[in-house]
This record gives structure tokens, C-alpha cells and sequence, in this order.
């Protein structure tokens, strides 16, 4: 007998899948019963896709030499369950009249697999009733399905039986008794499940961060991080992977440490991208996430829907609208929407770049707003200055069927604060307190005490104050400091800023805030103790920076720069538009400015802050007409407003600066906050 050669036993895939999808019969060259299991496992194995997967499962079945096959039924269980099927996996394992052990872990795992955790339990507590005991393969599995499930009990009980049978040493076993009693914040037996082990691998110790991370336990899980470092176990993807759910507000430290284990990566995979990208969103980082997401561009790594969520928060705190633009077309090229997390991150991107009509139009293309989409829009109308608009979209919502939170109560209320509406600032405050019966927390009353102050009502600000039910915070204190310097309450400021000096010592606003009241009121001894006492507690003024994107590339400016490259220029234009200003009744506001230099060089001193160079730049770099964006992380200061009301009627522009309270935008000479901020 002539041997079947390769050629001729593998005739041609593609013909017999070609087959598989015509509805007629098998032709009569079809290969025998042998050949056609050795093709129909060769298939499986590659998981196809559903619709070949059920028509591959119907000729089987109607095989009579292949219907009770226990290998084609196992692969057929292993391709249903990647394909997201369980319920037919499980189908197919309740028609099987004999199961041995490999059934039952080939169950297991597709429930476990497909996040079934409860089904794959009890699954595992059918076995002994088959007469099949447990193996290294099962336990790790059904471990696997305690820690999805947060059942301690079954894992207590699976750690005991391993021990039992003399497998709590095996690396796959002990390994999942690590996750699980992690994930089960049971840290000291996970702790010593892991120094007990007689070999341990990255994934042992992954298992432990994560466990440290799902529970939020960011610090500890980087202390184990450092630990695997010093017994010389190098961090993987899997280990940036690990960290992904605790991503937070953290130390420098952890930050430069995140940093330095990510470019240590041999292989960074996407998931390795997005944890840095959040830990730097996370912690205030916007220039340097920003920067990440240009190099990942560069390395040819294409972002998920986790890693536009991240970003797109950068891009609205640098005021980065033309990368934001460039990702909402990436999103739509892509067809990732709708999605409600991408969809919420859009409208806060656009409506901290104070593009109101793109949020809007975001928003109005949702099929489903959640009440975080209502909230953002809320706030973007108020910290523009529309509270009309705010609060009329608060109603909307309320007429919509969705019931307003405490954090949707936020937002209007600050909105309302911003356009001076006190009257309707009272109406939502009784409305969250009365009807929707919400205890109102620090944000709601610091929010009251800001409209109060703001409207000039500031000894009612103060009393607002003392009747609280709960102990006035820093932010308290710190917004009816700010009524006083507008209002130049000295008396009521000094009281302020003894809390705050109480509560948090070290902040330098505070400081100077209490410098400027007294320097309104002409008191410049007092000025000048207060700078002592700053120096002799070595607080530093926070220096004035100042964003702005040009060219897809984000360039900050400080007070007095003198180091971009076109500094000659900007200040020459600077030096012409302030001699045009002047021509047009412009006189520095300098009587909050150093006392002890000449008025010459108080002009000076107001004409080089950030936001001034920042706009003078914006308009040498972009053509005529091109709306300006500046991002400031201090409020604008009074001088500067004029300035730029000044500049956006001589050049031509809109001006659009958020500085850390709200939206101005600028325009023929006029600001949209009217001169109420």
C-alpha cells in the first residue's frame, strides 16, 4: 500500500473550509473518518470563527463516527468558550455520558474564562460526585474563579484540600493562592503563602501587586514592586499591568520610579503605555502624559478606548484643543463610539478648552447621557460665565427622569457663583437639602460661601460660615479669603486666614492673599511681614505658568521668560502692543504690586506675567483670526484682564484664558465674565 504522503493528506485547507460553509453534502472525495477528526481537530484548534465553529459542530454531530469522539468534544468546549459561549460549552459537557478529569478542567476554565466564577464553583463541586478528583490543573482554575468572586470561604477550603493531597508547593497553585487571598485583601496569608514557596516567578509576585492594586493599595503595591527589584526579578508588562487599577495621586517617588521601571520594559505592551500615561494624568503630570501619548504615536502603538479616556483629561488641563481634535477624529475613524466613557471625556476635554459648542455637540449626539455627561455640561456652561444656561440645563436634566447628585448640585451651584446669581444659588441649595434630601458636604457650603463673597456679601459669607453643621475646611476658609481680597474686607480677612494659617500652613496663596489685602489697603508694613514670615518658613510664591498650543505642541511660559527661542521677538511685539494699549486709555493696575519699586518698574513687573508673553507668542505663530487659547495656574490678575480685553480688540482675537476659577473669554475689548470673577 502505497504511504499517504503530507501533500496529499492535507489536500488543501482552504478547499475543505470552503466546504464547511457550502450546505451541500460532503463530496464523495471527502477524506475518511480518520483524516476528517485529524482536519476537523486542526480547525478547532484554531478557534474559528462562530459561524464556522457551529457548522464544523453540526457535521460532527451528524457523524456517527465523530459524535461521541471525547477529543473533538474537548476542542469543541475550548472553541466555544474563546469564543465567548459558555452555555454551548456547557451543552456539549452535559452530553458527555463518561467525564474524566480533563472535562471537568476544560469547564471549569471556560466558566472561568467568560468571568462565570459561581457556575465554575460549581462545576468544581460536582467532580466527586463523578468520581474524578482534583488535580494541579483544576486547583489553579478554581482559584482563579474564588478570586473573581471574592469568595474567601471556597479558597480557605481549596488551600486546605491542596495541602491535603501535597500541592500547596506547586508554582501554579501557590501562585493563585496568592491572588486569591490578595484579591480577598487577606495580606499577611497571601504574604505567607508567597515566602513559603520553594520556587517563585514574576507572576507570583504580579499576583501580589495586583491583589495590593485591585484594592487600591497603590504605595503597597509599588513597595512590592521594589522588593522583587532587589531579589534581582525583573518587572514585566504583566507587573505594569498589575498596577493599572490603583493608578493614583502618589509621591514624586513613586512616580519616578513607575517611570524608570516602564523604560526598563523590554516589551512594553499597551496596557505598560496606559498605566504611565495615568499616573501621570493622575498626578497633575497633563505635559508629560501628553508627551508619552506623542512617543507611543511614534513607536507605531495604536491607543484603546482606556488609553483616550486617559489622554483626552490632558489635553482639556493643557488646553491641547488641536490634539484633542486629532483624537476625537481618531475615535471616530476608528468607530469606537458610542461609548459612555469616551463620550464624557470628549465633552470635559472640549469644555475645558472652552469650546462650548463642541462639547454641546458631543453631548447632543449621545444616544444615552448618564448624569456625569449632564454634570459636565452644567459646569462648562458656569465656569463660562452662562449660569443662565447652567441652571437651564439643570432643569433639563431633572425633566429628562435623571435624579441630580451631590456632585450634579456642585456644579450648579458654582455655576451660579460665576454668574452671580445669588437668588438661585439659595433656590438649589434648599432644593438639595429640603426635596432631594442630600447633607450637603464641604464642596456645597464652600460653593455658598464663594457666591456670597463674590456678591460683595461678605460678613454674611462669614456667619454662613460659623452656623455650619460640620467643621469649615482649608477650602472654606480659603474662598471667603479670596471675597476679602476682592472686596477689601481686611477685618474678615484677617480672621480667615488665622483658620487658614491653622489648617494648612505651608500653601503660599494664602500668604499672598493676605500680602495683597493689605497692600489694597495701603498697609505695606504688614506686606512686608508677611513676605518675612514666608521666607523665614521658606515658602515660595508659586511662580505664574502659562499654557498655550501651537502646532500640536503645547509651550508653557513662566513669569519674566526670557528662554524660548523667539523672546527677542515676542518681547518687541509685547513692548509695540502695550504702547497701543496705552493709545487706548490703557493705565497698569498696580496697586497690589511691590511697594518698595519704582512705578516704572511696577509696569514692568505686570507686563512680563505669563499669560501676557504666552498670547503675544500665540499671535506671532498662528494667522490672523486664529482663536488664542492660555491655560493659567494661577487666577488672572486684574492688570492682565485689562490686558487682554486691550489685546483681543487691537489684534483682532478671541482670547480664550481659564485660569484656576474659570473661562474669560476675550473679544472686541470685552470679556464674557463681565468683569465679575
Amino acid at each position: 500500500m502505497r504511504a499517504i504522503t503530507p501533500h496529499c493528506r492535507h489536500f488543501s485547507i482552504a478547499k475543505q473550509l470552503k466546504n464547511l460553509a457550502s450546505s451541500s453534502p460532503p463530496k464523495p472525495e471527502f477524506p475518511p473518518p480518520i483524516l476528517y477528526e485529524d482536519f476537523c481537530g486542526k480547525i478547532l484548534d484554531q478557534y474559528p470563527d462562530i459561524k464556522t465553529l457551529k457548522k464544523l459542530h453540526s457535521k460532527i454531530f451528524n457523524d456517527q463516527h465523530l459524535r461521541f469522539n471525547p477529543s473533538l468534544a474537548i476542542k469543541l468546549m475550548r472553541a466555544y468558550a474563546a469564543r465567548g459561549e459558555p452555555t454551548v460549552t456547557r451543552r456539549i459537557f452535559d452530553e458527555i455520558t463518561e467525564k474524566n478529569i480533563v472535562f471537568f478542567n476544560v469547564m471549569i476554565r471556560s466558566y472561568v474564562n467568560n468571568r462565570c466564577y459561581h457556575d465554575a464553583l460549581l462545576i468544581y463541586k460536582e467532580m466527586s460526585s463523578h468520581g474524578s478528583s482534583p488535580d494541579h490543573y483544576t486547583y489553579p482554575c478554581v482559584l482563579k474563579a474564588c478570586s473573581g468572586s471574592d469568595n474567601l470561604r471556597v479558597g480557605l477550603q481549596i488551600h486546605s484540600a491542596v495541602v491535603k493531597v501535597g500541592l500547596d508547593l506547586n508554582l501554579f497553585i501557590g501562585n493563585g493562592l496568592v491572588a486569591m487571598y490578595s484579591k480577598c485583601r487577606c495580606w499577611v496569608p497571601a504574604r505567607q503563602v508567597l515566602d513559603e514557596m520553594p520556587i517563585r516567578d514574576v507572576v507570583s509576585w504580579n499576583s501580589m501587586v495586583s491583589g495590593y492594586a485591585q484594592n487600591g493599595c497603590f504605595d503597597k503595591a509599588l513597595d512590592v514592586c521594589r522588593e522583587m527589584e532587589l531579589l534581582r526579578i525583573k518587572p514585566d508588562a504583566g507587573t505594569m499591568s498589575s498596577l493599572l487599577p490603583a493608578v493614583t495621586n502618589t509621591s514624586s517617588d513613586n512616580i519616578l520610579y513607575v517611570k524608570e521601571m516602564f523604560w526598563k520594559l523590554a516589551r512594553k505592551s499597551l496596557v505598560s503605555w496606559n498605566v504611565m500615561i495615568a499616573v501621570f494624568v493622575n498626578n497633575s503630570l497633563s505635559s508629560e502624559a501628553v508627551d508619552l501619548y506623542s512617543q507611543m504615536e511614534a513607536y507605531g502603538i495604536e491607543p484603546d478606548s482606556f488609553t483616550i479616556a486617559s489622554i483626552l483629561p490632558a489635553c482639556g488641563d493643557l488646553s491641547a484643543i488641536f490634539l484633542g481634535r486629532r483624537i476625537h477624529e481618531y475615535i471616530e475613524r476608528k468607530k469606537l463610539l458610542p461609548n459612555l466613557s469616551l463620550e464624557n471625556a470628549l465633552i470635559d476635554m472640549y469644555a475645558k478648552c472652552g469650546c462650548l459648542q463642541e462639547a454641546k455637540a458631543v453631548f447632543d449626539q449621545m444616544k444615552f447621557q448618564d448624569i456625569v455627561s449632564w454634570t459636565s455640561m452644567i459646569s462648562a456652561y458656569g465656569m463660562s460665565g452662562q449660569g443662565y444656561s447652567a441652571v437651564a440645563l439643570f432643569s433639563k436634566m431633572q425633566n429628562s427622569g435623571l435624579t441630580p447628585d451631590s456632585i450634579a448640585f456642585v456644579s450648579v451651584l458654582s455655576s451660579c457663583s460665576h454668574a452671580g446669581v445669588l437668588d438661585q444659588g439659595w433656590y438649589f441649595f434648599n432644593l438639595m437639602t429640603d426635596q432631594h434630601k442630600i447633607l450637603p458636604r464641604v464642596e456645597h457650603f464652600a460653593c455658598m460661601v464663594d457666591l456670597l463673597g463674590r456678591s460683595g456679601q461678605v460678613e454674611e459669607a462669614y456667619n454662613f460660615i460659623r452656623q455650619m453643621p460640620i467643621e469649615p475646611t482649608e477650602r472654606v476658609w480659603g474662598t471667603l479669603l479670596g471675597a476679602c481680597w476682592m472686596h477689601s474686607n481686611m477685618n474678615i480677612g484677617l480672621l480667615a486666614a488665622d483658620h487658614l494659617f491653622q489648617l494648612a500652613p505651608e500653601p503660599s496663596g494664602y500668604y499672598v492673599l493676605l500680602s495683597n489685602i493689605y497692600a489694597k489697603a495701603g498697609r505695606w508694613e504688614d506686606v512686608t511681614t508677611v513676605r518675612s514670615i514666608m521666607k523665614s518658613k521658606g515658602i515660595k510664591k508659586m511662580a505664574g505658568a502659562s499654557n498655550t498650543e501651537i502646532n500640536n505642541q503645547v509651550y508653557t511660559f513662566l513669569a519674566g521668560d526670557q528662554s524660548h527661542p523667539q523672546s527677542k521677538t515676542i518681547y518687541e511685539k509685547l513692548d509695540f502692543l502695550v504702547g497701543k494699549m496705552k493709545e487706548a486709555g490703557y493705565v497698569p493696575e498696580t496697586h497690589s504690586a511691590l511697594h518698595d519699586v519704582e512705578e516704572e518698574d511696577k509696569e514692568c513687573h505686570l507686563a512680563v506675567h505669563s499669560e501676557k508673553l504666552a498670547i503675544v507668542f500665540a499671535i506671532l505663530n498662528t494667522k490672523p483670526g486664529t482663536p488664542i487659547r492660555i491655560t493659567k495656574n494661577l487666577r488672572i490678575c486684574g492688570d492682565c484682564h485689562i490686558a487682554a480685553k486691550l489685546i483681543s480688540q487691537i489684534a483682532e482675537r478671541e482670547i480664550i484664558v481659564r485660569d484656576t476659577y474659570r473661562f474669560h473669554h476675550f473679544q472686541n475689548g470685552v470679556c464674557s465674565c463681565g468683569d465679575y470673577w
